[in-house]
């Protein structure tokens, strides 16, 4: 049985801290070879749109943009249904690979045999 790991983002520049931790681990995650899904909501669902993250700056911290791109290379990117909703984000607007869903989504993601769930 192979674990993955489901990591819910739920700051972004609010709380850039929080924030790049959440993407840190889903980054070294994927190199450690555990599957990932990353889930975008919150405030975090700007960085769904293209360039967002490449705004992001934290000292001492790697490239938001880098580590999206990795997960996205190598994982799942979820931005929440109603995240997005709230912020008039549609399928049309976001980076290529992210996909929109909803709680019965994670839902079923959290609950899998073998998942392990983080909230950030």
């Amino acid at each position: 049985m192979t674990r993955q790991l489901v990591i819910k983002v739920t700051a972004g520049t609010d709380a850039p801290e929080r924030c790049n931790q959440a993407f840190t681990v889903a980054t070294a995650a994927l190199v450690s070879g555990v599957p990932v899904s990353l889930w975008l909501t919150g405030e975090s669902a700007w960085f769904a749109l293209p360039g967002r993250a490449k705004e992001f700056d934290l000292p001492e911290a790697a490239p938001l943009e880098d580590l999206l791109n990795a997960v996205l290379a190598g994982g799942q990117v979820t931005l929440c249904t109603q995240c997005a909703a709230r912020r008039g984000i549609t399928q049309d607007d976001v980076i290529p690979g992210v996909r929109i869903a909803g709680a019965p989504t994670f839902v079923e993601e959290v609950l899998h045999e073998g998942a392990q769930a983080l909230v950030y």
